[in-house]
């Protein structure tokens, strides 16, 4: 949502999300949207029932026994096809859920084209309804909505072309290749978004420094129990803003989105102690917690996804080789976003300068962690998996900005270098990752600082 809009017009990104991963939403809109159809159809055809005007003649114009029959006909089929579609959803939910785990359900009940489908479907279903009921004897004889009876026949053949994008639709996505490449749609989205919305802050502060204000905070400092256990899911960092300038206070967040929360531990710090019970009174309004983790603001959690497929296809079950690659090529693509972009600003400061807010921070090198550790150790002993990762930190470190980066980089090559020559048997195997090995050293060695 553009920020220039005033904020009373702003959506947040969290309730677009919770809009976004409903499959009552899109049917909900289309419903609405074939009711408000029917009425300028019925209206014009009580309008040619009358005389006032006449239907051109490619308009439906049989009985009413005819009508009956043709919109019954079409509400059955339409509601069959209905549960269906619903089946075949069930299908897939149940299928992403047993090969690519449960946290991808979220990924399939978000998709647009699936809500789109059971819209059009039910949407057609209602206006059938609508003109069957509209059928009815008249003055003038029977009265029978002959251009709604024509436009439900019109809607009838848009749900077949639907129906077929929907079966095609089902079959792509639920291929693996396309499901790792969606989440890492999501996790470019997600950056985007962070980087969009990173505070730029005052160039001249005012009040108490950052530093003073954390040794502060660290003395004596009044902790905010958290209201209800669950997962960080938004923080509103502007109503958090808000909330200290009219307290006079600084609040210090513990946690970040992602990070789950018990209720009654301390999920942030205010300082001056006084005005912890006016900041906790209203910290409520400033974040949502939930059952489960979201894309909003938690930019780890699109990893940590493409982590877990990746560890499924790793295991001695499936030992699905290539699935972990196909992983491990689109994390590297994601780190190669963050190194380029990522620059978050914690210390968000009121109109006047003061800090106000000082937000839990998540570094690059924790991102390589979560990317790389997992998979490197569960990868153990295999060439094929540890060259990939090899070859993706090459790729990264020629977008890192920082010497620090680069060490992060510098230490998982470093340690997947140590786990081949403990875990490969074959010399020419251990030779390969060596190579890549020093591909990635000389890269690093000419990647000029960018501090």
């Amino acid at each position: 949502m553009p920020r220039s809009l005033p904020r009373r017009l702003r959506i947040s990104p969290w309730r677009l999300e919770a809009l976004h991963t409903t499959l009552w939403l899109v049917p909900t809109v289309e419903i609405v949207a074939a009711d408000a159809l029917f009425a300028v159809t019925y209206a014009i055809d009580r309008r040619a029932y009358h005389g006032d005007l006449t239907l051109p003649g490619w308009v439906n114009n049989g009985s009413a026994d005819a009508a009956r029959q043709i919109l019954t006909a079409i509400a059955a089929a339409v509601i069959t096809v209905v549960g269906l579609v619903f089946s075949i959803t069930i299908v897939a939910l149940t299928l992403a859920s047993t090969q690519f785990g449960p946290r991808m359900l979220r990924n399939f009940v978000r998709d647009l084209g699936t809500q789109i489908t059971l819209g059009t479907f039910v949407a057609t279903f209602v206006y059938a309804i609508l003109a069957l009921g509209a059928i009815a004897h008249g003055a003038r004889g029977d009265f029978v909505p002959h251009l709604s009876i024509t436009v439900a026949l019109t809607l009838v053949l848009v749900s077949l072309g639907v129906l077929v994008y929907f079966i095609h639709h089902i079959a792509k996505s639920i291929q693996l290749p396309e499901v790792v490449a969606t989440i890492a749609q999501d996790l470019a989205r997600t950056i985007d978004d962070e980087v969009a919305s990173s505070p730029t802050g005052l160039e001249i502060g005012a009040g108490r420094s950052v530093d003073e204000l954390l040794a502060l905070m660290d003395r004596n400092g009044a902790p905010i129990p958290a209201p209800r256990s669950g997962y960080l899911q938004f923080v509103a960092y502007d109503t958090l803003v808000g909330i200290g300038q009219a307290a006079d206070a600084s609040i210090r967040l513990l946690f970040r989105p992602g990070h789950f929360l018990v209720e009654g531990l301390p999920i942030a710090i205010v300082w001056p102690p006084e005005a912890a019970a006016e900041v906790a009174h209203r910290l409520e309004r400033s974040h949502v917690t939930g059952r489960h983790r979201t894309l909003t603001q938690d930019v780890a959690f699109a990893i940590d996804q493409m982590v877990e497929i990746a560890l499924r296809a790793l295991s001695p079950a499936v030992n699905d080789t290539f699935t972990a690659m196909t992983c491990i090529d689109w994390l590297g693509d994601g780190l190669c976003k963050l190194a380029a972009r990522w620059n978050p600003q914690p210390i968000h400061r009121d109109r006047n300068g003061y800090v106000r807010v000082i937000a839990a921070d998540i570094h690059f090198e924790r991102f390589v962690e979560r990317a790389f550790d997992k998979v490197r150790q569960a990868g153990t002993g295999m060439p094929a998996v540890m060259i990939r990762q090899l070859e993706s930190l090459t790729k990264i470190v020629r977008y890192t900005r920082t010497d620090e980066h680069r060490a992060a980089l510098l230490e998982q090559a470093t340690m997947i270098v140590e786990s081949s020559d403990a875990t490969i048997d074959a010399a020419p195997d251990r030779d390969d990752v060596h190579r890549r090995y020093d591909l990635l050293l000389a890269v690093a060695a000419g990647a000029s600082p960018r501090d």
